[in-house]
């Protein structure tokens, strides 16, 4: 898995290469300035730290501060982050600092009205595994700040039988039987559905939740009863904003949401230089 601190190393390294011909040609070595990071668009926070982090990697003698927080709702015009120091370090980080920030504030933007859409009923909304690669951490954590939840991080950290593992396997029964002998008593086993037939079969297989694969109202409802709370029910595949509130309405434990990151649209953040000494105290 990728740490943050590898990530920004090979986002920097990626936008600088050998060197800023136009920053390294056009500002002397000792110039120093300030600049303000602006939200450009009403906008939920995210990736704060990241972007500090960003410019502490190519300068730690910069001064950086900020009145703001990750989570915080800000304003068309608001300030998020002043930096002090040498010019080519505040120009060099300056397109990765904002890629950052404008695709982590873009997601956990993007999340709150999902989250708003269910929040009379007590339903979890979850993200899922469809993100940029490299960049999973990052991207669930900025859902959580939009205030949605998180699902599995990997392959690694849960059980998920989907419809490939029960055709490999021959049936769910198989399948969870299998995957039961090699887990710890912990592990909770999730099988994906996607009829009442399998429902009936995952349940007397022993799942522990129960994925609801495309499944209409209808259908869900009827799962639902069946279930009776005998496993967590989660329901999945072809959520909208638009259905959330009727989805929630059925009763399930959770809803996961592919278009919580993969259609979230980064937010709309610039970076304004003022060149001069650094003003002292």
């Amino acid at each position: 898995m990728h740490s943050i601190e590898q990530l920004i190393d090979t986002a920097l390294a990626e936008d600088i290469g050998s060197g800023d011909i136009t920053t390294d040609n056009l500002v002397p070595r000792d110039k120093s300035g300030t600049a303000e990071i602006i939200a450009k668009q009403p906008l939920i926070l995210a990736g704060l730290d990241v972007a500090v982090q960003v410019f502490t990697a190519l300068d730690p003698d910069l001064e950086i501060s900020s009145r703001r927080a990750d989570g915080d709702q800000l304003e068309a015009g608001a300030g998020i982050l002043r930096l002090s120091g040498k010019l080519r370090s505040l120009l060099y980080g300056e397109r990765t600092a904002l890629n950052f920030l404008q695709r982590l504030s873009g997601i956990a933007t993007h999340v709150r009205p999902y989250v708003e859409a269910v929040q009379d009923h007590p339903v979890r909304l979850v993200d899922t595994r469809k993100t940029t690669p490299g960049w999973r951490v990052l991207e669930k954590y900025a859902v959580r700040i939009g205030g949605a939840a998180n699902h599995r991080m990997g392959l690694y950290d849960g059980v998920l039988i989907k419809d490939n593992h029960i055709a490999a396997c021959g049936s769910i029964t198989t399948a969870v039987t299998r995957v039961r002998a090699h887990t710890s008593h912990l592990v909770k086993t999730e099988v994906e559905v996607s009829t009442l037939e399998e429902v009936a079969e995952a349940l007397q297989a022993g799942a522990d939740v129960i994925m609801l694969d495309n499944m209409d109202l209808d259908q869900i409802r009827t799962a639902v009863e069946k279930i009776d709370r005998q496993a967590i029910v989660e329901i999945s595949g072809n959520v909208s904003l638009e259905k959330l509130p009727a989805l929630a309405a059925t009763g399930v434990d959770i809803i996961s949401v592919g278009a919580l990151t993969h259609q979230a649209r980064s937010v709309d953040i610039s970076m304004r230089i003022t060149p001069g000494e650094i003003p002292t105290a």
